[in-house]
């Protein structure tokens, strides 16, 4: 329930000195001071019972106090003075929004700072912080402040320049204990300003200044107006530096308040006492019913709220809006729909009464994914609570669930409850949301990605010529597997078979700047994470480890980085690979496209799409809508994460072999720098084909020096490599134009592309960078009766060699040539270019029962796996680990995709 507000309460404010100095006045309460607007320094010289508007520009004189109403205006004067009285500040100001308020605060910072912010804000709010970070250069981190400890990883002692706090949130209402985060930011960053949004509570119900915060603004539109009429905001603070700050960023930019809303401002202040009782005690009414129903109501005053203890130590009563989830967002929609007295809104603070569905409308500008990764209902309906009848706004609500379909009536306990069919879609919900759990003990993720050959441009890309990189057949596998002893570990089985694990609390942390969720991490890699990394948990390992050790530390790191405050995963992570390490074919991207989506999903930064409702029983319908089932921002959010490991391993990668890791197919990249257009551009249509790729195991490659080698070459022969150069470019360019072009037929293609092959190769061989084993692969291939075109891939200097197979190559020759080239101590690897990207097994299983879950792996098998039932024998694990790390190379690829249905990019 609502706590009642004591009106004998007073508080410790400024109260108007006395006409008479006979009697000592005691401190007016709350809703006096809201009524009474005096200003002993501004008393109206007609004596007017309200304060006038004085609707003017400019003023007369030379040396007055008022010479522009964009600096200052006697109405606004006393509403700055009116709202610093009942805020506890001394200094207020208003302007023309609650978003130029924060503008106005958000003109502190400078380029380089880092401000903290929730992670459940309101729209605009989180709007213009992308917007301050995306062009200001400030670093904004997304936390859940509604965890103090959660706050403290990311406070540094000289770059923290803020935090921006709401409490309660809006619209899911956590509660941020203003008092303990505002002390944990004081004592760690001193010169932090520590901004707190007031505007769901007003200063009537909660002033934060009297907290630790050292800035307070408002949404003046909301309660202090309470009639929706007018648009203002409110800034209040106690230091004087700030607040000499602030005067002038408002005079500057000229978005003061105007005369005519200061004035109607100050009417609607007189009235915010009365209206917020009337507002918060109906609240709890609706609150209370709702919540009887059944349904999961988010409100502090509340028995069961989880932050109600802390909110009513810091504020006077719970506010007048809620939040209620119902399982389903059509069945939330028809709700909204169906109300009378409730108006349909993006606001809140009226005397009308106001619902809305904040995924829909409030923080519609939130991406999808982001408001999901937050936690952030798609069915949830917000209900601010206006000043009519209680009576009459729960009867309308109440009409609207019924004709929803929400609730029935109950003969047995002769009263309305929640629909039972409502109730069914909240448990498959709540069972769904419990597959993705990072808590569940049975927690698994399996997850694949393939290699990259470069077709075309290989060296000359260092030069500004165009390359074309291409997806291979061959692919990386990862898996999750949960531990229940406080460890990570990590089994590169195909690199030595490499095994560590670590106590997770014995890891760097101390080191660790996180990475809050919608947060992109910095450029630069954290140099002293990476050094405590190495010095630390790896400190063990010799330089014969080295692939190992780079797979070890770039895990590690984005492990660290990645993890949720004190939420630590415990799990292994194994990794298999169908790719041969080292050989130029994009193995660490795969690597790290693997570890990097692990992470994520892990950690609960991404998660795979939600299926959709089951038409009827319990059967659930699954479909991956064909090979591009992961959505693009998923993509995108895993392709950022995926580049950070190959920095980690490579130092300055081209971002070439991660995206093609991520998203598959063909695309055509050019290095920033030269007057070629720079980037990477996908290159759609691009056809599968079957290549061989041979790893001619050529040991000490020096990518380096070969490039140092090119580069010295063209200083010494510019005009001929220059040629050389312009000959690769038109290769790249004919190459792309033939993989593009949805009209040439597929035959005419591959004498295309194979005349390209032999022709790049022999440019390559001019620059210098084959070597005598790639040139054996060569003749072979090219030999008699096989005639295929054949071409170094990546560095060069030994590594791979790729041959173009026709379609109508004879199956028999095949055989021979394999053979030939495994004779000559080579290992070929018969594949297919351009496939799907980065590949996911689906979490859903379909036709499938617990008493199904046996050791041996069926089609249809759930990632992670759902929880057994009781009945099924411990021993009996359904783990995929063992099977996975004792299966053959030549038998994964098979056994991995006849585990079920795979989401792909």
């Amino acid at each position: 329930m609502t706590p009642v507000i004591d009106p004998k309460m007073t508080y410790d404010l400024p109260t108007p000195d006395p006409e008479s100095p006979v009697r000592t006045r005691k401190p007016y309460r709350f809703s006096t001071l809201c009524a009474t607007v005096e200003n002993p320094s501004q008393k109206d010289q007609y004596g007017s019972s309200s304060v006038p508007i004085y609707q003017t520009a400019t003023f007369k004189g030379v040396a007055g106090e008022y010479d522009y109403s964009r600096s200052g205006n006697p109405t606004r004067s006393h509403l700055e003075h009116h709202v610093a009285k009942i805020s506890s500040a001394a200094h207020a100001f208003v302007v023309s929004s609650g978003m130029a308020a924060l503008d106005v605060i958000l003109r502190l910072l400078k380029p380089g700072d880092e401000i903290i912010a929730g992670d459940d804000l309101y729209g605009g709010t989180n709007r213009l912080l992308t917007y301050i970070k995306t062009h200001m250069g400030v670093i904004v981190h997304h936390v859940d402040t509604t965890d103090t400890q959660a706050v403290i990883p990311f406070i540094h002692p000289t770059k923290t320049a803020m935090v921006l706090l709401e409490s309660p949130t809006n619209p899911l209402l956590k509660i941020a204990d203003l008092a303990a985060v505002a002390k944990e930011v004081k004592e760690r960053a001193p010169n932090a300003i520590v901004v707190a949004d007031n505007t769901m509570m007003s200063p009537y119900l909660q002033r934060p200044l009297e907290h630790g915060s050292d800035i307070v603004y408002d949404s003046a539109t909301k309660y202090l107006s309470g009639h929706h009429d007018l648009m203002a905001g409110v800034i209040t603070c106690n230091r004087d530096d700030i607040g000499k700050q602030i005067a002038f960023i408002i005079n500057s930019v000229g978005n003061a308040l105007t005369p005519i809303d200061s004035f109607l401002l100050l009417r609607g202040i007189k009235t915010l006492a009365v209206r917020m009782d009337r507002q918060q005690a109906s609240a709890g009414q609706v609150a209370t019913y709702l919540h009887s129903l059944g349904f999961s109501v988010h409100y502090p005053g509340l028995p069961d709220h989880p932050g109600r203890d802390i909110h009513h130590r810091i504020a006077d009563g719970s506010g007048a809006v809620l939040s209620f989830e119902t399982g389903d967002k059509e069945l939330s929609e028809k709700i909204v729909a169906g109300t009378h007295l409730w108006g349909i809104s993006v606001s809140f603070g009226c005397v009308n009464s106001l619902i809305s569905m904040p995924c829909v409308m409030s923080h519609a500008s939130i991406d999808p994914a982001v408001r999901a990764a937050r936690g952030l209902p798609e069915d949830l309906i917000r209900l601010c609570v206006g000043i009519e009848d209680p009576t009459d706004l729960l009867d309308d609500l109440e009409h609207a669930l019924i004709d929803a379909g929400a609730i029935e009536f109950d003969a047995v306990q002769n009263k309305y409850v929640r629909a039972r069919k409502t109730q069914a879609g909240d448990i498959l919900a709540s069972a769904i949301g419990k597959l993705n759990t990072k808590d569940s003990k049975e927690l698994e993720w399996f997850i694949s990605s393939p290699g990259k050959v470069i077709l075309f441009g290989e060296h000359a890309v260092v030069h500004g010529v165009t390359a074309i990189a291409a997806s291979v057949g061959l692919r990386c596998y990862g898996l999750t597997t949960a531990r229940e002893d406080r460890k990570i570990s990590v089994h590169f089985t195909d690199i030595d078979n490499f095994y560590a694990e670590w106590d997770i609390d014995q890891l760097p942390w101390h080191a660790v700047r996180p990475v809050a969720i919608n947060e992109h991490h910095p450029e630069e890699l954290d140099s002293a994470l990476v050094d405590a990394i190495t010095s630390g948990p790896l400190s063990h390992l010799t330089q014969d480890q080295s692939h190992a050790r780079g797979a070890a530390i770039a895990f590690l790191y984005m492990y660290l980085v990645l993890a949720r405050g004190d939420t630590r995963p415990a799990i292994n992570f194994t990794a298999r690979s169908t790719l041969p390490v080292g050989a130029g074919l994009g193995s660490s991207a795969s690597f790290s496209t693997c570890a990097a989506t692990a992470l994520l999903l892990v950690n609960k930064r991404i998660s795979m799409p939600s299926l959709p409702k089951p038409a009827t029983g319990e059967h659930v319908h699954f479909s991956h809508q064909g090979r591009r089932a992961i959505p693009p921002l998923i993509a995108e959010e895993v392709n950022r994460w995926a580049f950070v490991a190959e920095k980690i391993l490579h130092g300055n990668p081209s971002g070439v072999d991660n995206s093609v890791a991520v998203y598959g197919g063909a695309l055509a990249y050019t290095r920033a720098g030269f007057e070629r257009k720079s980037g990477m551009e996908p290159i759609t249509g691009f056809k599968s084909f079957r290549f061989l790729l041979t790893n001619s195991k050529v040991p000490g490659r020096n990518t380096k020096a070969l490039v140092a080698a090119v580069g010295q070459k063209k200083a010494n022969e510019p005009e001929a490599v220059a040629n050389i150069l312009t000959a690769i470019q038109s290769i790249s360019d004919e190459a792309r134009r033939a993989l593009a072009d949805p009209e040439m037929a597929r035959g005419e293609l591959l004498s295309v592309l194979s005349a390209l092959i032999r022709e790049n190769h022999t440019h390559l061989v001019s620059l210098g960078v084959s070597h005598p084993s790639l040139e054996q692969i060569r003749e072979a291939t090219l030999a008699s009766p096989y005639d295929l075109s054949t071409k170094l891939t990546g560095a060069g200097g030994g590594g791979c060699a790729v041959t173009l197979i026709p379609d109508d190559f004879s199956e028999e020759h095949l055989r021979n040539l394999l053979s030939n080239i495994a004779e000559q101590k080579y290992d070929p690897y018969l594949t297919t270019v351009g496939g799907s990207g980065l590949g996911v097994l689906s979490p859903y299983a379909e036709h499938r029962t617990v008493s199904s879950v046996r050791p041996a792996r069926v089609a249809g098998q759930v990632t992670p796996p759902q929880t057994p039932s009781p009945e099924v024998d411990a021993k009996d694990s359904t783990e995929l680990r063992p099977a996975f790390e004792l299966m053959s190379v030549e038998q994964l690829t098979e056994w991995a995709e006849g585990l079920g249905k795979w989401l792909y990019v």
